[in-house]
């Protein structure tokens, strides 16, 4: 038998340790503990995908202002 569990760290519980114990009961098992890339990381694992997205990026319209600038387009909000 077999059983993958996907959560988050702050997920892990005393009762997830009773739900494997009941699962395995008497079994010997084996628990491998990885964590997931964020999906910034994943995207640009693959060279030619981060070229495309920073070169998707790079398209993109731009605007700059000034520190003083930004606060008076708040303000208009």
């Amino acid at each position: 038998m077999e059983a993958i569990y996907k959560l988050k760290a702050n997920e892990i519980s005393p009762n997830l340790m009773d739900t494997i114990k009941k699962l395995f009961k008497g079994k010997e098992i084996t628990i491998t503990i990885s964590s997931e890339p964020d999906e910034t990381t994943y995207l640009t694992m693959n060279p030619a995908n981060e070229r495309h997205l920073l070169e998707s990026i790079a398209q993109e319209p731009s605007i700059r202002f000034t520190p003083e600038e930004f606060r008076k387009m708040v303000k208009k909000l």
